[in-house]
């Protein structure tokens, strides 16, 4: 009875510890959805304030707004085209660790220009934006390259896969058309006559030739001619669901 007791409680205890690490993993997988949800939605508001602001504010406000905007789009279709390739291409894992290398260098100028949008000194802002551009052209062409080179090797596969498929398919399709008639056949249906060996003289030939003129029946087939092919009974024929049902004629007596 205790033992019963003692088996009960360790599997009570099993069920309490299986819920808590279920609840967990599910507060954390929601929390994640969560801030997911609002850093992309944070990112939409950002990128919509900076497309605004280049437009509406002319000058050094609104060069901080483009170069802030180039930046962000070139490094978040870098980081989506390595992404979405990593899961079927285990050699992007490089690729992927150069990037996020690449992206303290782009998260530190975006802040630094971010910054910068605040400095009520425009003719300072003005006079180092040579030197943001040349920053920013250097972070973007890195990110350019990966993302480039991502896609060019991703091409080449499908283009591989694509080619090979093609030849596959031109093996199957000759073994389909293995019905083909052979040219120089006068009939698909009938087989080859044979050739005459050498042996066989015209003994042969003048005893056919009796044998026939004996029978009397110089309208009758020839012996040698293969048989009539008598045309079958189209309701004795088998059916395919595709097919519709042969007609009958309807017999009067």
């Amino acid at each position: 009875m205790e033992a019963a007791v003692a088996v009960f409680g360790l599997l009570f205890v099993l069920f309490v510890l299986a819920g808590v690490f279920v609840t967990v993993k599910a507060v954390k997988a929601a929390k994640a959805g969560v801030d997911r949800t609002v850093a992309q939605a944070r990112r939409t508001v950002e990128d919509t304030t900076l497309r605004a602001r280049q437009f509406a504010q002319p000058g050094v406000v609104g060069e901080l707004a483009q170069l802030r905007l180039s930046l962000r789009t070139s490094m978040r279709a870098t980081q989506e085209a390595l992404h979405s390739g990593s899961s079927e291409d285990a050699s992007l894992s490089e690729a992927i660790g150069l990037f996020e290398r690449l992206s303290v260098h782009g998260h530190e100028l975006d802040d630094e220009l971010k910054r910068l949008e605040r400095e009520p000194d425009r003719a300072t802002i003005a006079d180092r934006l040579p030197e943001f551009r040349e920053r920013l052209e250097r972070i973007t062409h890195s990110a350019e390259s990966l993302r480039w080179a991502a896609r060019d090797r991703a091409r080449k596969f499908a283009d591989d896969d694509l080619a090979s498929l093609s030849d596959q398919i031109d093996v199957e399709s000759g073994a389909l058309r293995h019905w083909t008639r052979v040219e120089g056949a006068e009939d698909p249906l009938r087989e080859p006559v044979q050739e005459r060996r050498p042996g066989q003289g015209q003994g042969q030939a003048q005893g056919s030739g009796q044998a026939s003129a004996g029978s009397g029946n110089s309208w009758g087939p020839d012996s040698e001619d293969p048989p009539a092919i008598t045309a079958q009974d189209p309701r004795t024929q088998p059916s395919y669901p595709w097919q519709k049902a042969p007609w009958t004629e309807e017999t009067t007596t």
